[in-house]
């Protein structure tokens, strides 16, 4: 019994690989023309060094009409300093300067709901301060993907490589939900989104209420926005290279633990149907490692060894496959050290979050 288990979740494991390969042979949908004008939203607090080092990428793109909403939410850093030195030089540049509200004191989704509303366009294009596009036709090739039927695009971001372990596990982390939510958009299933590379138009926020039914949540401006105001005909996505983003590291591995076990946290507002199939993911993988280290004891080992060999040969031609497609080639040199980590990150969060409640974001 115990042994069809451990098939069974070997089964799962391989075919979400198998779906995971779906998004790189979609069939192309014809690509928009039009150029229609964008509005580039980008919140800021205390990012004045980000915004010196990345700003300049987005104020050099390729694409005719676009204006760049710069949301200052009351930092206390040379930020305001450094979006006016920008603001100069540059007419397309609109700035909102957010000050604390009592009843939305900090609160990021407070002051991304005044940009969106101080957006003169009514598609939005939406990045953070440490990102920067990877190609001047970053615009272009967002936007190419809004057509009268879709009218939400998801995009793909990635973090700067850096010569650490802690990077790769951030980096590969980063990479499976990713893979995760494109694909899944792709089956007409929409869950979630990286706000980080996000677009849409300014009708959907409108048609969802905002970020109302969840603005007292910390995070959540793109998946929850995601779960509110996406359908299996209004979403689409791109992973065309020129439309990558790719951003700063976080300060250190514990503060990027810190911020997703947070994120984390969220799951709880999705569809259930979203959970299950999240869920799905994680608990077939805990299953088949477990029960394969098990196996390999009580039960003729070639037969556990060769499935659990057949199991690494689909991840690597997969995540190969996709690592190529997604710039992230290097990932593959360490993928079943990778792999274990991934689902140890997992259980390490749902340890956390039953033993302490998250403080909230400043």
């Amino acid at each position: 019994v115990v042994f069809y288990i451990f098939v069974l979740f070997a089964g799962i494991q391989i075919a979400y690989y198998f779906i995971f390969l779906s998004v790189f042979f979609a069939k192309k949908s014809p690509k928009n023309e039009s150029k229609s004008p964008i509005s580039v939203i980008i919140f800021a607090k205390n990012s004045a060094e980000n915004l010196r080092n990345f700003l300049p990428n987005i104020l050099t793109q390729n694409y005719p009409n676009y204006e760049v909403v710069l949301i200052d939410n009351n930092s206390t850093d040379k930020t305001e300093r450094v979006i006016k030195s920008f603001a100069k030089n540059h007419s397309n540049i609109r700035v909102v300067n957010v000050e604390n509200n009592e009843a939305f004191l900090g609160s990021k989704k407070y002051a991304l709901t005044l940009g969106i509303k101080a957006a003169k366009f009514d598609h939005l294009l939406f990045t953070e301060a440490n990102c920067k596009p990877v190609s001047e036709n970053w615009i272009s090739e967002m936007s190419k993907n809004f057509s009268e039927e879709k009218s939400i695009i998801l995009g793909y971001s990635t973090f700067a490589y850096e010569k650490s372990f802690a990077n790769f596990l951030i980096r590969f982390y980063q990479f499976i939900t990713s893979l995760q939510y494109l694909n899944f958009a792709k089956l007409g299933i929409p869950m979630m989104a990286d706000g980080k590379n996000l677009a849409y138009k300014k009708t959907e926020f409108y048609n969802a209420k905002g970020y109302i039914n969840h603005m007292k949540h910390e995070f959540g401006e793109d998946d929850l926005f995601i779960q509110d105001a996406s359908n299996q005909t209004n979403t689409t996505f791109t992973i065309d290279k020129s439309s990558f983003t790719e951003c700063a590291n976080s300060s250190s591995f514990k503060n990027w633990f810190s911020i997703l076990k947070k994120k984390v946290l969220l799951k709880k507002r999705y569809q259930f149907k979203h959970r299950f199939l999240l869920g799905l993911f994680s608990v077939s993988k805990l299953f088949f490692y477990v029960l394969g280290i098990l196996l390999v004891f009580f039960y003729p080992y070639q037969i556990i060894i060769t499935i659990i060999a057949a199991y690494f040969l689909v991840q690597f031609i997969v995540i190969g496959i996709a690592a190529k497609k997604m710039e992230e080639k290097n990932l593959i040199y360490f993928l079943p050290i990778l792999d274990i980590s991934f689902l140890l990150i997992q259980i390490s969060i749902f340890i956390a979050n039953l033993t302490s409640k998250p403080t909230r974001w400043k």
